[in-house]
């Protein structure tokens, strides 16, 4: 029996022996691998660096506490708060403007009394400046207050205005200075829809429905599946309008893929598609649609639409009828010298002609160009005077950032132009726009324009001369 007791012991400490070395072993060589790890990476090999230990942050309080504790073995006692500075040694300045009022620490020299007199002095005015900054905000504030009251006050007596007096007798009053004046200060968001549809009006005749919409999208979808390869310019222009939805007034969130008027922006452009082939879609077309679907319902924005996009001048631009177009920039250039000669002549001598920035203001009426609610100020006299106002639109843009316009070259004229600032105001631009004149020589927009068409018929006919010879 104790010869087994005995053999037991042995295995049990020859085992144990094994763990314990083992352990070692398993232990050193961890140790090691890590060791060789930190050791083996390139910056530590080529300098011959020391690897950096791996400590947690320490706090403010223990930071100090070690001070202390090392002055104290050092044979200098902590240095005690005077009567003038905070017993706070956590303190932490909630500004980098407060630090100049603190004394120095003990271990520097103080500061002189003058060097803390200026001190003081500039934080003063720093604090007096910072006051004035936050009156002058609070009063800005309530400056935009009292005017949004304003605003407000004023659209809801306008609006009374026009469903009351205006809407009812329309054909009769819409030409009216009393009409004309209350159009130009803005079309309260309520009525804005209605008026537009009447100021547009259908010429085309369209009585279509939203069930003659979808129908229209459904047969314009079949013909494609059913012609195939024939109808690749139609496919095309579905891709086209596909990719166009998505990068409409992208900040809304409303007209991308899972946005709720996504699936009606989609419908109005493909069967207006549908409905005029000859036109197809365009770039710039989904702008104008959002915004008559964000204003009116949808047989409605389908009709304002179709009948929009019949104009003479956007007819000739979706149409790239370039000799019509090259009219429309002869014309504006006219109006340009005449309001501002010193632009004009800055384009000119950097050879910077008006379709660079023109053709993107016309092709979207301005939607994309100008903020949301400046872009529907703006087609609120644009359905009040036609095409006219687009071009004057133009020249009371160049006209609110002429001084800035004239310090650019070629390549940032263009660049501010095709992208204009987000703060345009309302105010700003049409008072801008109230400054410029729509006549040269006598003669209005309508009387240029004639003249420059019957040019036009008179270089395609010939000369008199040329005919009877």
């Amino acid at each position: 029996r104790l010869t087994s007791y005995w053999m037991v012991f042995s295995m049990l400490r020859l085992t144990s022996g094994f763990t314990m070395r083992s352990g070692c072993f398993f232990a050193r060589g961890l140790f090691s691998r890590r060791q060789r790890e930190a050791h083996s990476a390139p910056g530590w090999k080529l300098f011959g660096k020391v690897p950096p230990r791996e400590s947690t942050p320490k706090d403010s309080r223990t930071i100090q506490q070690e001070y202390e504790a090392k002055t104290s073995k050092a044979g200098h006692s902590p240095p005690q708060p005077t009567s003038g500075r905070r017993k706070n040694l956590q303190f932490e300045p909630l500004s980098t403007t407060a630090l100049i009022l603190e004394e120095r620490p003990a271990n520097l020299p103080a500061k002189p009394e003058e060097e803390a007199q200026r001190h003081r002095q500039e934080y003063n005015e720093m604090v007096a400046e910072a006051k004035k900054r936050e009156l002058k905000e609070a009063q800005k504030k309530k400056q935009q207050m009292k005017e949004r009251f304003r605003q407000e006050e004023s659209i809801a007596s306008a609006m009374v205005v026009w469903n009351t007096e205006i809407l009812p007798n329309w054909d009769s009053m819409r030409s009216t200075r009393k009409v004309k004046d209350l159009w130009w200060q803005g079309l309260p968001p309520n009525v804005r829809g209605r008026v537009w549809s009447l100021a547009i009006g259908n010429d085309l005749n369209i009585t279509a429905g939203i069930l003659t919409l979808k129908s229209l999208w459904r047969s314009y979808v079949e013909s494609i599946r059913e012609f195939g390869a024939s109808m690749a310019d139609r496919e095309s222009s579905l891709d086209l309008i596909k990719l166009d939805i998505s990068r409409t007034f992208p900040s809304l969130y409303i007209f991308q893929k899972g946005g709720p008027y996504h699936d009606l922006l989609h419908s109005v452009l493909g069967a207006y598609t549908c409905y005029r082939p000859d036109v197809g879609y365009v770039q710039g077309m989904s702008f104008i649609a959002a915004v008559l679907i964000l204003n009116l319902e949808e047989a409605d924005a389908f009709i304002a639409f179709a009948n929009l996009l019949n104009k003479p001048c956007q007819m000739a631009f979706f149409r790239v009828d370039h000799e019509l177009m090259l009219k429309y920039f002869a014309a504006f250039e006219v109006f340009f010298e005449e309001n501002l000669p010193r632009l004009f002549s800055h384009f000119k001598s950097s050879g910077l002609t008006p379709d660079l920035y023109l053709i993107d203001w016309i092709f979207t009426l301005y939607s994309k160009s100008l903020p949301l609610d400046v872009a529907c100020r703006v087609w609120d006299v644009f359905c009040r005077d036609g095409e006219e106002f687009l071009f004057r639109t133009g020249l009371g843009m160049l006209r609110l950032y002429e001084d800035t316009l004239l310090c650019m070259d070629f390549i940032h004229v263009a660049q501010f132009l095709t992208r204009l600032p987000d703060d345009v105001s309302a105010e700003r631009l049409f008072a801008s726009i109230a400054c410029t004149q729509m006549t040269s020589g006598n003669r209005k927009w309508s009387q240029v324009f004639s003249a420059l068409m019957k040019d036009k018929e008179m270089d395609k006919s010939g000369s008199p001369c040329l005919k009877s010879s």
